[in-house]
């Protein structure tokens, strides 16, 4: 009878002795780990983060000793279920990230099995080398992960799959053994591979993509008994990677995009062989539907021209030689079967048109009318057999009564589609089965393979039956016993597989106490599909997600590890309730800056999930006192400025040390944060001065345009700021006339933040009731904090999606930039030879986009560099009490830097009142918002 779960642990930690320190039976690592990116669900019993090789060696042995099975993962996006396992889960993304050596004389590398592809690639790119392959996680997938499925992406045409990439391996086996693949001899396996050379030769090593089971082929005699490219795709059944030595390839100078429109995708598919000969390094295909997609999702000028047609094949050949890569892309469009075709030579179409492939990509699995998921996501057949596939493939679809969005890499023969299986309704995971099967037997009778890049998993192992024979079946457990004859290795993938359709993880949703209270919110948090954009470090390119990872690199702070928390508060097995700890402990590091909303493929929306958890576990109950004090700030911030003399008192009681040490603590905040200072008078008496004096002058015409109002936010009018004024000065510049309006109109920012839900609400519904006249009058409406005018855009019609008020608001409510835009007498201020450092608002990047304000800058001529990530203090979190570091953590990733390299030169523009303040207490730096450097410029 095997031992319990609870005496495995105290074995293991008996085991590992002092190291069993990096062992974390917690319940919160147990959720953030039960699954990958797949459909399944195995809460393992217990994590570890291995920080040297050594502890790697010592906790696979110490978990063979006892009996437990052992599970690797680096970047855990595994779509195929390949990440997930009962036992030990081991990590090696967070500590063992070392490039030991890069000698671009061997173009080689040597890695530990943690590091992320894009770093190797970094380093290699002085070199004019580069790691060959290139999913499209590459920014957060890990040599060891990309070895363990053999990851291919839309270039390995011309650099190959990762098993043509690895050149030795360090490993250690289910035995315990320490091997050097590439220089070890394996006699047992040897004498395997030799009696089994008819079965290796029929089956193995068809065509390119087929990467489905153990790729033997690898162990001919006439392959060289290569070991090496034979354990990539073994993923992490045979033995788990130390050490990996990868082959470096030289990227060729010279690119040249050919586009193709075709009747159909399917035509594509039959065009596909008559184009390899021309030896193209890509060869995407997708169709209108996706096309629509992206439209729908981006707009048309998102899009750009295409080839007439109704499917399409973009197709990259590269080179040395300028004058021979393009002559062989006009005899490749010459020998298209295309309806229409180019060669493209505008960098920037072809930016836009690669765009639309990777945008599609990203949405197809989340444009269907109902959720779409992997397990059918990468099959791949012979090319010559492609068009063919693509029609049954639709058929088999339509018979099932299902959808999908199929593109793929077609010189491969690779098709990628997500699939909207039915898997919460009743009978969904039957139906499920039904279909995996059936699509097994569809791709083996094309010669394909159930997996053309990602692995079989858990997904796909038990359908090996339909495309091997019994005798290459046996062939992998005899393989299995040699290098894992215990079956502890990934136990359940490969060899005696598990069934396709057990622990599929939605399937669990329809029991779920809270999918019949809160359904919209349950199925909201099961929009992470765990592909890990959130843990990649976005920020370089503009993104926002998630700056309290990129503080931490805890995978409880990341999008994807909070999305896995609440999905198994859902699950109520592991958590049960708004109130567990395990909840709050993964939110309270969320600066609900809404990055991912933006930045993450799923449009995952952590900020208003935080909000709901928030308001669910202090719904009558007596709440923290930081939430009736930053959470009721306006209301306070309105007392303190209409009192006469009021808000000079708080500003000298904040300011001393004993009575500001009090008021911090009473309000919630960190002792080490500034207060900030209130203002001594309304925007209202601002506006009525600022206009005296602007009419008093004869140098300004008499407004002309009518009126505008400036809504004028709690902070901007509670706190003191030049803005409001500035704003005010730009407007009467331009012939406008400034109103602000007579009654408070409060977006309850701080009351969604800190989770109070229901006032929120009131004051929404005051605000939209205000400003509606003015929204019928027709008057322009601009917002001075960009967070509280994004939630017009945002929050608003999520938390009162019937009221009128409120809909009419959306998109109404413009930040300055967009309103100057509309201007046609607006002209830019010339800025050449000035450095701009802009950071933008975090809400106002997600939310509002800040396109507008880009456009702004950059005519003036400036020199702008736009800061990504997070300020750090996000509002209320960054002053509250136990946040500090992080806050400060997350201002040192991106905006410290940018602001240092810049130099004290530089005009450093921040709209967001955090920004500005967090700017100001933690580099001692002055900021501008974009209204006071138009009105000084």
């Amino acid at each position: 009878m095997p031992a319990a779960p609870a005496d495995l642990l105290h074995r293991l930690r008996d085991e590992l002795g002092a190291a069993a320190e990096i062992l974390d039976d917690s319940t919160l690592a147990r959720a953030l780990y039960s699954t990958d990116a797949s459909i399944y669900r195995i809460p393992p019993a217990v994590v570890a983060h291995p920080r040297t090789r050594d502890e790697v060696v010592a906790l696979v042995r110490a978990a063979l000793a006892v009996g437990m099975p052992i599970t690797v993962r680096g970047a855990g996006t595994s779509c195929a279920g390949n990440a997930v396992g009962p036992g030990l889960v081991i990590d090696v993304s967070r500590h063992l990230t070392t490039i030991h050596s890069l000698d671009p004389t061997t173009r080689t590398a040597v890695v530990d099995p943690g590091v992320v592809q894009e770093s190797l690639q970094q380093a290699a790119k002085p070199h004019g080398l580069r790691l060959g392959p290139d999913p499209s996680t590459s920014t957060r997938c890990t040599v060891g992960g990309m070895i363990g499925n053999n990851a291919c992406g839309p270039r390995a045409l011309g650099y190959g799959r990762m098993s043509d990439n690895v050149v030795a391996l360090e490993i250690i086996t289910g035995t315990g053994e320490i091997l050097h693949l590439g220089t070890d001899d394996l006699p047992e396996l040897r004498d395997l591979v030799a009696g089994n050379l008819g079965t290796i030769r029929t089956q193995f090593g068809r065509f390119g993509r087929q990467v489905s089971g153990y790729s033997m082929e690898h162990l001919l005699p006439e392959k060289g008994f290569n070991l090496p490219k034979f354990f990539a795709g073994t993923e992490g059944t045979l033995g788990i990677i130390l050490s990996a030595t990868v082959q470096l390839a030289p990227d060729a100078p010279e690119r040249v995009m050919v586009a193709l429109g075709y009747a159909t995708m399917a035509d594509a598919g039959d065009d596909i062989s008559n184009l390899l000969p021309f030896r193209p390094t890509a060869c995407e295909g997708l169709d209108r539907r996706i096309v629509d997609v992206v439209v729908a999702k981006r707009g048309a000028d998102a899009v750009g021209r295409l080839p007439a047609g109704d499917g399409w094949m973009f197709i990259e050949l590269v080179g040395d030689d300028p004058a021979e890569v393009r002559g062989r892309a006009e005899a490749l469009l010459a020998a298209a079967a295309s309806v229409e075709g180019w060669v493209v030579e505008d960098p920037l179409h072809v930016a836009a048109l690669w765009q639309v492939r990777a945008d599609g990509a990203g949405l197809a699995g989340v444009s269907l009318a109902d959720p779409a998921y992997p397990g059918w996501e990468d099959a791949a057949v012979p090319p010559e057999h492609l068009g063919n596939y693509l029609r049954d493939f639709d058929a088999l679809l339509e018979r099932h009564g299902l959808h999908a969005l199929p593109y793929g890499h077609f010189g491969d023969g690779c098709v990628h589609a997500r699939i909207d299986f039915p898997l919460t309704s009743e009978g969904g995971a039957a139906r499920y089965r039904a279909f995996v099967v059936e699509a097994a037997q569809l791709v083996a009778s094309h010669g394909g393979s159930m997996s053309g890049e990602h692995g079989d998993g858990r997904a796909r192992s038990e359908l090996l039956q339909y495309m091997y024979t019994p005798e290459a079946l046996e062939l992998f457990g005899a393989v299995k016993e040699i290098f894992d004859p215990g079956n502890l290795l990934n136990p359940g993938v490969l060899v005696d597989p598990a069934p396709v359709d057990a622990d599929v993880r939605a399937v669990a949703i329809t029991s779920s106490p809270l999918n019949l209270s809160h359904p919209q919110f349950v199925s909201e948090v099961h929009r992470c599909s765990g592909v890990g954009k959130c843990i990649a470090d976005n920020t370089g390119s503009g993104g926002v997600m998630c700056p309290s990872f990129q503080a931490t690199r805890n995978e409880k702070d990341s999008t994807r590890g909070r999305s896995r928390v609440l999905q198994e508060m859902v699950n109520g097995t592991l958590i049960g309730g708004w109130r567990s700890p395990e909840v709050h402990a993964a939110l309270d590091l969320c600066l609900s800056c809404k990055g991912c909303a933006r930045d993450c493929p799923t449009g995952v929306d952590m900020a208003a999930y935080k909000a709901r958890v928030t308001h669910e576990t202090w719904k009558g109950r007596l709440r923290p006192r930081n939430h009736y004090a930053l959470g009721w700030l306006p209301r306070w911030g309105r007392m303190i400025t209409t009192v006469p003399g009021l808000g000079a008192l708080v500003n000298i009681v904040g300011q001393t040390p004993g009575l500001g040490r009090l008021l911090r603590f009473s309000a919630g905040v960190d002792a080490r944060r500034d207060i900030p200072r209130f203002s001594g008078r309304s925007a209202r008496r601002q506006l009525a001065a600022h206009m005296a004096t602007a009419h008093a002058a004869p140098a300004v015409a008499a407004a002309s345009k009518g009126p505008v109002l400036v809504w004028v936010d709690s902070f901007s009018d509670c706190f003191e700021s030049t803005t409001f004024a500035a704003t005010v000065q730009v407007l009467v510049r331009l012939g406008w006339e400034p109103q602000v309006l007579e009654r408070t109109a409060c977006c309850g920012l701080t009351w969604i933040s800190t989770g109070q839900l229901d006032g929120a609400k009131r004051q929404l519904r005051t605000a939209a009731a205000e400003l509606a006249p003015v929204v019928a009058r027709g008057i322009p409406i601009i917002g001075l904090e960009p967070s509280c005018t994004a939630v017009w855009r945002s929050d608003a019609p999520e938390l009162l999606p019937d009221d009128k008020n409120v809909a009419a608001l959306d998109g109404t409510v413009l930040t300055l930039a967009e309103f100057l835009a509309k201007d046609d007498d607006f002209v830019a201020p010339d800025l050449s030879g000035h450095t701009i450092v802009a950071q933008p608002h975090c809400h106002h990047a997600s939310v509002i986009g800040w396109q507008a304000d880009a456009a702004l800058l950059a005519a003036t001529g400036a020199d702008v560099v736009r800061v990504g990530g997070c300020c750090g203090l996000a509002g209320n979190f960054g002053v509250e009490i136990g946040h500090h570091e992080v806050s400060v953590a997350v201002f040192e990733h991106d905006l410290l830097p940018a602001i240092t390299e810049a130099g004290p030169e530089a005009i450093v523009l921040a709209d967001g009142f955090s920004c500005q303040t967090q700017l100001t207490s933690l580099a001692n730096r002055d900021s501008m918002s974009l209204a006071e450097l138009l009105a000084t410029h």
